[in-house]
């Protein structure tokens, strides 16, 4: 590993996570429930993921957009206190900072979201930010709730990795399912970082036949251009290239409190092994299921991320 990682810049989502534990099942008819308990806590896939590379050490700016409000003051004081380098996030004077609330249970989770200043970053800005500094390696996130970034990512992509920036993409859930438009930016990725069942849903998109299994799917995927790295939950995390060749690294055991984010800790993870140099695909994979594994142990995306030691600490065993 290198003692000077290369930075990270996070492209997407900037918001408050308001997250309900316990009895989460709504019931209408004005029936009033009581929750075991409730976090007000920084949220987006982009945001929790830049907070993570940031914990684990690496130098890590955000590109967003919040609103000036007092959620938006939130989001970048939450960002700052995990050492996340915010003076790319443009404050809009005239729009509200996104809110998502999430229904959480150990093991699955529901999840409302007002987009508010979320689908307004453009390519444009994203273009002007990279030109402006040396590459490294740059994330983008929740791709389909960003549909003007997301028309103009297969060429801010292209002009970044041009320019000698490694690129990755974890779209996140498609409200509509309809998946569109990543058949043009696969070919200018080195990373994809989806879990199983955005896989499938994705390849299934692309005209791959959802009678193949998990492997095979990435592995079409990866034909297209970029290395698959998957979230399999509590088993851990799996990659593989156009070769066909898994990579597999399990989880750890913990007792979950809250799997919010946990795949955004999971690419926080791999992303700060690669800006890290290490480059035994294996070991880049543990990063990332271990950081994802101990992201559950506290409420929301940033509760309880990993810092370099725990993960030095949890790697050792």
């Amino acid at each position: 590993m290198t003692a000077n990682p290369l930075s990270v810049v996070v492209v997407g989502d900037a918001n408050v996570d308001l997250v309900l534990r316990g009895d989460v099942v709504p019931r209408f008819g004005q029936a009033e429930q009581l929750a075991e308990s409730g976090d007000l806590v920084l949220g987006g896939s982009a945001s929790i993921a830049a907070s993570g590379v940031a914990r684990l050490g690496v130098p890590t700016s955000l590109v967003a957009r919040v609103g000036a409000d007092t959620f938006g003051g939130f989001t970048l004081d939450a960002l700052r206190g995990f050492g996340v380098d915010v003076s790319e996030v443009e404050v809009a004077n005239d729009e509200a900072t996104g809110l998502s609330v999430i229904l959480s249970t150990p093991h699955d989770r529901a999840i409302l979201t007002v987009p508010g200043t979320i689908p307004t970053l453009t390519g444009e800005r994203v273009t002007d930010v990279l030109d402006a500094r040396s590459p490294g390696l740059v994330h983008t996130a929740s791709y389909f709730l960003q549909p003007g970034l997301a028309a103009a990512l297969p060429a801010v992509l292209a002009r970044a990795r041009a320019h000698g920036w490694t690129t990755s993409l974890d779209t996140n859930w498609d409200p509509r399912e309809e998946w569109a438009g990543l058949g043009d930016v696969l070919p200018h990725l080195d990373l994809l970082l989806p879990n199983r069942n955005e896989l499938r849903a994705i390849a299934v998109a692309l005209g791959e036949s959802a009678g193949l299994d998990d492997v095979a799917l990435a592995t079409r995927i990866a034909g297209r251009g970029p290395r698959v790295v998957v979230k399999d939950g509590a088993d851990g995390g799996w990659s593989v290239g156009a070769d066909g060749e898994v990579v597999r690294a399990p989880g750890v055991a913990v007792d979950v409190v809250d799997t919010t984010g946990a795949g955004d800790s999971f690419d926080a993870g791999y992303l700060a092994a690669v800006a890290s140099g290490v480059t035994d695909e294996r070991e880049r994979v543990r990063w990332a299921s271990t950081a994802g594994s101990l992201s559950t142990l506290g409420p929301g995306g940033t509760g309880r991320q990993a810092t370099r030691e725990d993960l030095e600490e949890v790697l050792a065993r």
